[in-house]
C-alpha cells in the first residue's frame, strides 16, 4: 500500500509531536474487534500514525492488538512511530481511580505508556457504573483540582507523555488552569465547518494548548451525531468547485485552522481519501462562505445523559456556556 507522509504538530506542552490527522475508533453500536483491528492495520499501511481511543469505546484491546501485529510484521519499526490517545471515563474521574483506570487502559493496549491521556468529559459519575449513556441519577460534579492532580501524577510516572482534556469550555479550562501544575497539552473538541470553535481556539492559542478536532463531518452514524454537515448545500458546492469530496473540504478546513483532526472510517478507500488534503488549499471565497454558515453542535452531551435537572449541569448552556 502507498503510504502518505502526514505533517505533525509539536505539542506546546508535554512531549512529542502529534500527527495532524489521526484515526478515531469510536463506533456505535459496538462492532467486532477483528473489524477494528483490520481497519487499524490498513490505516497504518496507508501512513496513519495517530490513533484515538477511549475506555468507553471498548476499542482499546483491538487497537492494541493491531499495533502489536504491526510491530511483529514490520509495518511499524518501533512503538515510538505511533501517537496513541485514550481517555478517562466519567465513572473513573475520581482522584483515587485515575491511576488504576490508566493502568487498565495500558494493559488493554499492551503498551507501557500513552502519548496523550485525556479527561473525557468535565463531569464525574458514580464509580463502577461504566455505561453509556450515563444514568442521570449517577451524575456527580467533578472535582477538577483533585482529578487533574491525579492526571499530573500519571504524567510524572511516565505512564503518559502528555495529559489533556476533552469537551471542556473556556471557563472550565480556566478553572482547571487556576490550580494546575502541568497545563493541558491538548483539548479535544467537536469542530467542523458548522461548529468553528473560534472563541475556544483563540483561548487555547493564548494559553499554549493545542486543539484536536473530533466529528469533523458531524458524527454521522454515532450515538451523538447527525447529518447536518454532510447535507450542507454550501459545503457541497465548495466541494464540487474544488473537485474534492465534501469530507475532504471539511478536513482541509480544520487543518487550515492549525488544528489536528480525527477521522473515523473503517473503509480503506475512505481512509485513503481522508489523507488527500495536504496538497491543495481552500480559497478565500471558500473560507468566507464557511465563516458565514450557521453554527450547530452535533455532540451536545444530551444523548449521553450528561445534562439533568438533578446533575451538575442542568442545561446545555451550563455544560457548554454558549461557546459556539
Amino acid at each position: 500500500m502507498e503510504s502518505v507522509a502526514i505533517p505533525v504538530a509539536r505539542l506546546s506542552s508535554g512531549d512529542g509531536a502529534m500527527p495532524c490527522i489521526g484515526m478515531g475508533t469510536a463506533v456505535y453500536p459496538i462492532i467486532e474487534s477483528e473489524i477494528t483491528k483490520s481497519a487499524v492495520l490498513q490505516a497504518i499501511g496507508l501512513g496513519y500514525r495517530h490513533f484515538d481511543t477511549a475506555s468507553i469505546y471498548l476499542t482499546e484491546k483491538a487497537l492494541g492488538d493491531a499495533i502489536a501485529e504491526a510491530l511483529r510484521n514490520g509495518l511499524l519499526k518501533s512503538r515510538s512511530e505511533v501517537f496513541i490517545t485514550s481517555k478517562l471515563w466519567c465513572s473513573d474521574a475520581h482522584r483515587h481511580l485515575v491511576l488504576p483506570a490508566l493502568q487498565k487502559t495500558l494493559r488493554n493496549l499492551q503498551l507501557e505508556y500513552l502519548d496523550l491521556y485525556l479527561i473525557h468529559w468535565p463531569v464525574s459519575s458514580k464509580p463502577g457504573e461504566f455505561i453509556v449513556p450515563v444514568e442521570k441519577e449517577n451524575l456527580l460534579p467533578m472535582d477538577f483540582g483533585s482529578v487533574w492532580e491525579a492526571m499530573e501524577e500519571c504524567h510524572a510516572l511516565g505512564l503518559t507523555k502528555a495529559i489533556g482534556v476533552s469537551n471542556f469550555s473556556c471557563k472550565k479550562l480556566d478553572l482547571l488552569l487556576s490550580t494546575a501544575k502541568v497545563k493541558p497539552a491538548v483539548t479535544q473538541v467537536e469542530m467542523n465547518p458548522l461548529l468553528r470553535q473560534k472563541k475556544l481556539r483563540e483561548f487555547c492559542e493564548r494559553k499554549g494548548i493545542d486543539v484536536c478536532a473530533y466529528s469533523p463531518l458531524g458524527g454521522k452514524g454515532t450515538i451523538w451525531g447527525d447529518n447536518k454537515v454532510m447535507e450542507c448545500q454550501a459545503l457541497k458546492e465548495i466541494a464540487k468547485d474544488r473537485g474534492k469530496t465534501l469530507a475532504q473540504v471539511c478536513l482541509r478546513w480544520v487543518y487550515e485552522q492549525n488544528v489536528s483532526v480525527l477521522v473515523k472510517s473503517f473503509s480503506k478507500e475512505r481512509l485513503k481519501e481522508n489523507l488527500g488534503i495536504f496538497d491543495w488549499e481552500l480559497s478565500e471565497d471558500d473560507l468566507q462562505k464557511i465563516d458565514h454558515l450557521p453554527q450547530h453542535r452535533s455532540v451536545s452531551g444530551e444523548t449521553l445523559n450528561l445534562v439533568s435537572e438533578n446533575g451538575p449541569y442542568k442545561s446545555l448552556n451550563e455544560l457548554w456556556e454558549d461557546e459556539e
